[in-house]
């Protein structure tokens, strides 16, 4: 490690060692007790450390924590939480209680494997007093190593483990906490990919945009929560499961909006030979999407994301402006199948040369990692303005030089019509819902669903304005 950075993490541990009021528990699975250590090394720790221990063996883990189907989950995490904030109560806070403030640190992690190369993460979690004897507060987060070398990313862990521990201690604003987790640590080492903040110190905190937090500075490329604004970590998700992704701007969701998912389901569900319940449908938006002005409207994002929870929507949040990317993050988690929703208009983008002069392959390359996994894009067709008529996705007239290469994509069912829909919802856009809701007519009501009506109506969202009065 650069000497610089190991200095500025050995501070915040000796930072920490020498606050007299901190007390608490070490408990680390897995990858060894590397942020333990960082405490150690420094000097001071018997101020801090109550205990450490490391339950490498899955037959100790299992006798202290109870059998878990998989170690290194959220599940396995907030049992360790538990039984050690229990025990440190249980034993030390008749001695300490009145003076000092106790934590659990715990983390439960797969470096990179000796025999194979296997997916590297963690899950992290503290939970910590704010005052003596008061209830206590928790931050969890999931974790990805991105070094190659198993040395390497137990050295990441230790850092961003310090890291964690200390913005929990002294960052009260959320969004520092989360800016410090990539102290001492060059970009491209580690990923935080979920986020949660819970208790009394955070009350008032909104995780949805804490997730938002995790991509707009850098910390992941995409983030996930439910409908019930649970943030969720995407292998929790995506595990064993096929993948239908609708990108866009939901602002608002529309008729049409519904009209294309739900024609794009009932073909998917026949390609992919699955049960509903065997398939996960995700509603998109990527960062830029959410930037106005240059930066993100956290109200207005909290807006279209209200609206898709009242309508039992799985959000994605992500960096992907390309739609090659997207499905490489995707290709990431499952082996299933993978639909992409679409109308006709983002077909055409994606057949426009201009967006990949990036790559050495260009339009070739893009595609290729696009659709390398079976991917299948489903599009929705639209009017065109000029004539009248519809226009369906093997329609779309594309550059002479292309056009092989675009029958190639439809000889080869990569491209995929919608067939059925409700023609009369084709002319529904939401830039004419919006100016309509904005200037007070009624006549949007007729483009939403009710449900969403009804929340735009009551929450004032989008520059709604009321009526006028006849």
């Amino acid at each position: 490690m650069n000497p610089q950075m190991e200095i500025g993490t050995d501070e915040k541990a000796l930072h920490i060692n020498l606050d007299s009021a901190k007390y608490g528990t070490f408990a680390e699975i897995g990858a060894g007790q590397e942020v333990a250590r960082r405490f150690f090394r420094v000097g001071g720790a018997a101020g801090t450390v109550a205990k450490t221990m490391s339950a490498y063996d899955m037959t100790f883990s299992d006798a202290i924590y109870g059998s878990a189907q998989r170690y290194v989950s959220r599940v396995r995490l907030q049992t360790m939480l538990d039984h050690e904030y229990n025990l440190l109560i249980e034993r030390l806070d008749r001695k300490f209680g009145a003076e000092k403030t106790f934590f659990v640190f715990a983390d439960t992690v797969a470096a990179r494997s000796f025999k194979k190369r296997n997916e590297s993460h963690g899950w992290l979690g503290v939970r910590f007093q704010s005052q003596p004897r008061g209830q206590p507060s928790e931050i969890i987060i999931h974790v990805r190593l991105l070094d190659e070398a198993n040395v390497d990313q137990q050295e990441a862990l230790g850092v961003i483990g310090v890291n964690f521990l200390h913005g929990a201690f002294y960052c009260r604003q959320p969004e520092k906490l989360i800016s410090s987790l990539q102290d001492n640590l060059p970009r491209g080492r580690i990923e935080v990919d979920m986020i949660k903040f819970s208790g009394p110190v955070f009350q008032n905190v909104d995780n949805r945009l804490m997730s938002l937090q995790l991509v707009s500075q850098g910390l992941t490329d995409a983030v996930m929560f439910k409908a019930d604004g649970e943030t969720v970590q995407p292998a929790e998700v995506f595990y064993k499961k096929a993948i239908l992704v609708e990108r866009g701007s939901f602002r608002p969701v529309t008729y049409a909006t519904n009209d294309m998912l739900d024609g794009a389901r009932r073909v998917f569900l026949k390609h992919c030979n699955c049960s509903e319940d065997d398939i996960v449908v995700l509603m998109e938006m990527t960062l830029e999407n959410l930037r106005a002005d240059g930066e993100v409207d956290h109200a207005d994002f909290l807006a279209r994301v209200d609206i898709l929870r009242a309508l039992g929507r799985t959000v994605l949040i992500s960096k992907f402006g390309e739609f090659f990317r997207l499905a490489g993050y995707l290709f990431r988690y499952t082996n299933q199948a993978i639909g992409l929703v679409m109308g006709v208009p983002s077909l055409i983008e994606i057949l426009n040369e201009k967006y990949y002069t990036d790559l050495e392959g260009g339009i070739l390359e893009a595609l290729g990692r696009m659709f390398k996994g079976g991917l299948k894009l489903y599009v929705y067709p639209m009017v065109d303005n000029a004539t009248g008529e519809i226009v369906t996705a093997t329609q779309v007239k594309v550059a002479p030089n292309i056009r092989s290469l675009f029958q190639y994509l439809i000889d080869n069912q990569y491209v995929q019509e919608i067939a059925e829909y409700h023609p009369e919802y084709l002319r529904i856009q939401p830039p004419d819902v919006l100016t309509k809701l904005r200037g007070g007519d009624s006549r949007w009501e007729q483009m939403v669903p009710p449900e969403v009506a009804h929340l735009i109506k009551k929450r004032e969202f989008f520059g709604y304005r009321r009526p006028i009065a006849a």
